[in-house]
């Protein structure tokens, strides 16, 4: 079968859920806008930055060590068992020293009234931890529709106990006083909770999921083989490090930014509209994350046939053609756009762009990355992904203090552009692929021009103006058509 067929088609089946899913969850941040002042939702974006970075330090890269090893079919069972018992033990010691040391923790964080905070999200991450060698496992055994069912259920659960507790629970109090209900309700239910229903609905969300997951791990799976967990980890340890410091340049920034802005009164304020204009980078962070489910195992399964180098650098052409078009489809419409958020974020709207083209160049390293998981130089990988979170630390340093939320997004701007440049020439000497760099530089020249010209506003009245960006937009995918026609038809039409 032609492999970007398959990849397309990988992408489409494990995309389906995640894109519907996590569109749906991002609907839940026009509610937490428009219920939650910037100061609230600052909470929500800073505890949500550590447990991002604390996943991947739970995880120490045991995903995709599983994909490594569970290649061969009759060893599957064995490297399943092994890395799920290892996730389950070290999670459990995450437990008890969290729940232990909770005090401390929410005074460190500044919540010392919210011990609970920290609690909830230790077992959020527990849970989700433990999930992840099913959910792999599912994809290996490829399970689409079993693996869509258990994510579409995590995403309606969270949803629903989010309009439960935020929208419905309120409504009722306040319209049905003194009623049956209304009592019932209050036996459980407390305003003072506030946010903390946030952090309750993806709890309740993360254990449906994992028991709904149990299936899939029977008793006799969990017996792990100590030679192969030595060498899942000797190849998983620089995964952790890559990974951590990845989730450095990602989250960074939100944990960091209360903390260097020169005004504290207003640091909340600035991390809760930074947070939320995070959020309106979707359609490209939707693209990416469902991208990359379906392309890890792509790229291992095409790794030893003979064109395998070619297909990986046609992927990557379509990548940024696509990824360019996302980014061009958000800031041509962006006054209606930034309607996502509640009115009082929407000054962080220059932020947007920024990220959306940080995104893009993430997006583009994890597509170089494949060289350094096939010839097995993770820790070179990790090296480049260390580099960048220099780069991250000592720019967010520098420019928050003078610029506030945009100086971060600059630095992570510079940050994955940093990247991505080092990945692809250090790649260049262990496993050659021949990008077209030509046409990629020449698309995004174009698309940064046509953005340019749109940011001008060259017109007032806005339904003119909204002409004129469809316009740019037709014009760019005409551009773009005119120069793929030929080789498109021939790649869909070519058979390997």
């Amino acid at each position: 079968m032609n492999p970007l067929k398959k990849l397309a088609g990988q992408t489409a089946i494990y995309g389906l859920p995640t894109i519907l899913g996590r569109l749906l969850n991002y609907l839940l941040v026009p509610l937490y806008t428009r219920v939650f002042v910037p100061e609230e939702y600052g909470i929500v974006t800073e505890m949500y930055a550590y447990v991002s970075f604390l996943f991947v330090l739970l995880t120490y890269g045991m995903e995709t060590a599983f994909f490594r090893f569970a290649g061969q079919e009759e060893q599957r069972g064995k490297v399943f068992g092994t890395a799920l018992t290892s996730l389950v033990a070290t999670s459990s010691v995450f437990l008890f020293f969290t729940f232990g040391s909770a005090s401390f923790l929410a005074g460190k964080l500044g919540y010392s009234d919210h011990t609970e905070y920290v609690k909830w999200f230790a077992l959020i991450l527990a849970a989700d931890v433990i999930s992840t060698i099913p959910y792999a496992n599912l994809r290996l055994k490829n399970k689409a529709f079993r693996f869509a069912a258990v994510k579409f259920i995590n995403i309606l659960s969270n949803i629903g106990f989010n309009l439960f507790f935020i929208v419905a629970c309120p409504a009722i109090l306040d319209h049905f006083p003194g009623s049956t209900i209304a009592g019932f309700i209050g036996m459980f239910y407390s305003a003072d909770i506030g946010i903390g229903y946030i952090f309750i609905s993806n709890l309740l969300a993360s254990l449906i999921t994992l028991v709904l997951l149990l299936p899939e791990i029977s008793p006799a799976s969990l017996k792990p083989d100590r030679e192969l967990l030595k060498k899942m980890l000797a190849y998983s340890w620089p995964l952790l490090i890559f990974g951590m410091a990845g989730i450095v340049n990602e989250t960074f920034d939100r944990i960091i930014l209360k903390h260097l802005i020169t005004d504290k009164s207003d640091a909340m304020v600035q991390l809760g509209i930074y947070g939320a204009c995070y959020k309106v980078s979707i359609l490209m962070t939707l693209f990416i994350q469902t991208y990359r489910y379906a392309a890890e195992p792509f790229f291992f399964d095409q790794a030893g046939k003979k064109d395998a180098r070619k297909t990986y650098a046609t992927t990557m052409h379509y990548f940024i053609i696509i990824c360019l078009f996302i980014f061009l489809a958000i800031t041509m419409y962006l006054d209606f756009v930034m309607h996502f958020v509640g009115k009082s974020y929407r000054e962080g709207v220059q932020v947007v762009p920024v990220l959306l083209l940080a995104n893009m160049f993430l997006g583009v390293f994890y597509n170089l990355s494949v060289w350094f998981k096939l010839t097995d130089k993770t820790k070179t990988g990790a090296l480049i992904s260390f580099a960048g979170a220099v780069v991250t630390v000592v720019l967010n340093f520098l420019l928050i203090p003078l610029m506030g939320y945009m100086g971060a997004a600059w630095a992570t701007l510079a940050c994955y552009a940093f990247m991505m440049v080092l990945s692809y020439l250090i790649g260049q000497r262990y496993y050659r692929i021949e990008y077209d760099l030509k046409s990629a530089l020449k698309y995004l020249v174009a698309a940064l021009i046509i953005y340019f010209l749109a940011s001008l506003e060259l017109l007032d009245i806005t339904w003119t103006r909204l002409l004129l960006n469809t316009m740019l937009l037709l014009l760019f995918m005409v551009f773009v058509y005119s120069s793929e026609k030929q080789r498109f038809m021939a790649e869909v039409n070519k058979g390997y």
